[in-house]
């Protein structure tokens, strides 16, 4: 079964593997900028981010053309269309962390550090299942399964980050301290969930390709 789909696969077709492989390879980039910054602020990091961001949408609007433009795709438009959006997300949230953190100049701390590297590792991990899924989509998915191992990891952690946070501040800028991190927490939050929506896509996908 899985010869066939192969050589079904035109060049046309092929275009939705390769841009999705960027699309994840931007991700991964992005999500590395985040935990260099917090490993040495420096406000070039946004704008290294904001870059990154740029290229990834688009990426991402070529992949909308090419869905409107193609009368059959490898992959249910649904799937493609969802799939595309949330790797796009993690990129976006990346630069919002970075921007967040440049504006409320906040230093990094053990829970941002931890947060960030198991975000990083799991964009990784899509990246991995992205270059998988076109000829081996049970690895595929066994790599997805451990990006969501990642954000299940990063849950934790950010719990237990805002059960410290939200100890009573000693003052207004404390308050305003705590109100800041959680800011930050909560993009760090959102964009281990659409890491997680990704990998739950790719799993559909490898079903339907099976």
């Amino acid at each position: 079964m899985l010869e066939s789909i192969k050589t079904f696969f035109n060049p046309q077709q092929n275009l939705f593997f390769d841009l999705l492989i960027q699309q994840a390879e931007y991700a991964v980039e992005a999500t590395g900028m985040v935990l260099t910054y917090l490993e040495e602020p420096d406000k070039q990091r946004k704008k290294e981010t904001r870059r990154v961001e740029k290229q990834a949408d688009k990426v991402r609007r070529q992949l909308v053309k090419a869905l409107s433009d193609t009368f059959v795709t490898p992959i249910d438009r649904e799937d493609l269309y969802a799939l595309s959006r949330d790797l796009d997300d993690v990129v976006d949230y990346a630069y919002t962390t970075t921007d967040e953190l440049v504006l409320f100049k906040l230093e990094s701390n053990d829970f941002m550090m931890k947060i960030a590297t198991l975000i990083h590792n799991g964009a990784d991990e899509l990246l991995l299942a992205m270059k998988c899924l076109k000829d081996n989509p049970n690895d595929a998915n066994d790599h997805a399964m451990q990006a969501k191992k990642m954000e299940t990891r990063v849950e934790k952690a950010y719990r237990r980050a805002l059960a410290e946070l939200f100890t009573p501040p000693d003052d207004l800028a404390g308050m305003v301290e705590i109100l800041k991190r959680r800011e930050v927490y909560r993009h760090l939050s959102n964009t281990a969930d659409r890491i997680d929506e990704a990998a739950d896509i790719l799993s559909d996908i490898v079903v339907k390709m099976s």
